[in-house]
């Protein structure tokens, strides 16, 4: 019998793909009953980029038999009003969040979601503005205006197209040496981004629904894949909601970085920068300092969190 320690690629249902990263070398575990049983609020109780233990018997078979801790993940609620969550991925360097301005048409508050669990949990977040050949002739206006909101609280935002190539470059570079997420809603192009990263991988793409202009799930197992450039990249199942865990509404406002900025010049403290006199928050909104756009997905996440309570 061998043990050992190394990290979850593939996620199957209850079976997986491990390899002792940084060697990529994968072979087949199983998860051990008791661990399954631990996670009773959480779908999964192991996620791709787990680092776990495992035990290896005489007829080669593997067992995943610990999870080590987590030094982050992305975590939502399964459907709006469920009191289970869903771990996306674990141990994540960076999270590049794929939206399309059109086809399909980017959700703020959506993003804005995804923007404050990584917030919450530490993750650094890159937003990439996929498929801009098809309407940057058409909406450079609408790019500018969504670069201004974006930058403006503090994101990093990689204009992309895997026809001209744009911004391809920049992605490649930036995942060198490290662990990442790559999110988005169904049919933003997230694995047509990672086939153009590095040609020699095959994740699954999909096409775009003509009657709802949404995606079609194509990817349906959370995987990652080695970049011959160097580093690893998650292609996770496209996304049609998420749902925020674990967070207090008092909290949420400390999630907007642009947020957390004035805030502490608010009169009252707590502020729920929606009523109170005095807010810096509401005062910076009304300058053009900060988004309304983002504004208006906070004041819908403090909607939202009335409904799981």
């Amino acid at each position: 019998m061998i043990q050992g320690e190394a990290t979850v690629v593939k996620n199957a249902g209850s079976h997986y793909l491990l390899s002792k990263l940084p060697e990529w070398d994968v072979f087949p575990a199983v998860l051990r009953g008791k661990i399954r049983l631990k996670a009773s609020e959480i779908t999964n109780p192991v996620a791709v980029g787990d680092r776990v233990r495992f035990q290896r018997e005489e007829d080669g078979s593997s067992t995943i038999t610990g999870i080590l801790p987590r030094k982050n993940y992305v975590i939502r609620r399964s459907t709006n009003l469920s009191r289970q969550a869903h771990i996306i991925a674990a141990n994540i360097d960076m999270a590049y969040l794929i939206v399309s301005l059109y086809f399909p048409e980017v959700k703020l508050p959506f993003l804005d979601r995804i923007l404050v669990t990584c917030e919450v949990y530490g993750i650094p977040a890159t937003i990439v503005l996929s498929k801009t050949d098809l309407y940057r002739e058409a909406a450079q206006q609408q790019i500018d205006a969504f670069r201004k909101i974006y930058e403006g609280a503090g994101y990093r935002v990689i204009e992309t197209s895997v026809e001209t190539g744009e911004g391809i470059a920049d992605i490649r570079e930036a995942c060198r040496g490290g662990v990442n997420l790559f999110s988005g809603e169904s049919g933003v192009g997230k694995s047509s981004l990672i086939k153009v990263l590095d040609p020699s991988l095959d994740p699954k793409i999909g096409q775009i629904s003509a009657a709802h202009l949404q995606g079609k799930h194509t990817t349906s197992l959370y995987e990652m894949y080695p970049l011959s450039s160097g580093g690893y990249v998650i292609d996770s199942p496209g996304l049609r909601g998420f749902g925020l865990v674990d967070l207090e509404k008092e909290e949420i406002a400390k999630y907007f970085p642009e947020m957390l900025r004035v805030s502490a010049q608010c009169r009252f403290t707590p502020c729920t920068h929606t009523h109170e006199p005095g807010c810096a928050v509401k005062a910076a909104v009304e300058k053009g300092l900060i988004a309304p756009e983002r504004y208006n997905s906070y004041l819908g996440m403090l909607e939202e969190d009335k409904k799981f309570r």
